[in-house]
């Protein structure tokens, strides 16, 4: 193989190295290394009670929300406020009376996020 070559084939090994690098791999955002998009997925157990205020949360949904919430109250709005969440059909305004409506204890009462207070 010529010098030539070789140099092309690394430039296209570095750039193939690049696209396919996870997002914020050098950086922590809300959540740590785990975009919140990615740790969207997490609240599946909470779509009805995302869209609708009146549903009670699933066990599951809590579960979801509590560990989500215990790492940073941060991350948890950058969850429920995240595209994926949206996409999935969840109100951020609903969302935010998950954890209120979970009745966990420990909940960020009055922690701004966004436009929206935790209640």
């Amino acid at each position: 193989m010529s010098m030539r070559s070789l140099l092309v084939l690394a430039l296209v090994v570095a750039a193939a190295a690049c696209l396919a690098a996870p997002r914020g791999a050098h950086g922590a955002g809300e959540c740590g290394k785990t975009p919140a998009d990615k740790m969207a997925l997490k609240l599946a157990p909470c779509a009805s009670a995302g869209q609708d205020p009146k549903s009670v949360p699933s066990s599951g949904c809590c579960t979801a929300v509590h560990t989500i919430g215990k790492q940073s109250p941060k991350c948890l709005c950058a969850v429920m406020l995240s595209d994926t969440a949206k996409s999935a059909g969840i109100k951020p305004e609903v969302a935010m009376s998950i954890p209120k409506r979970c009745n966990l204890v420990d909940r960020p009462v009055g922690y701004k996020c966004g436009a929206y207070t935790l209640p």
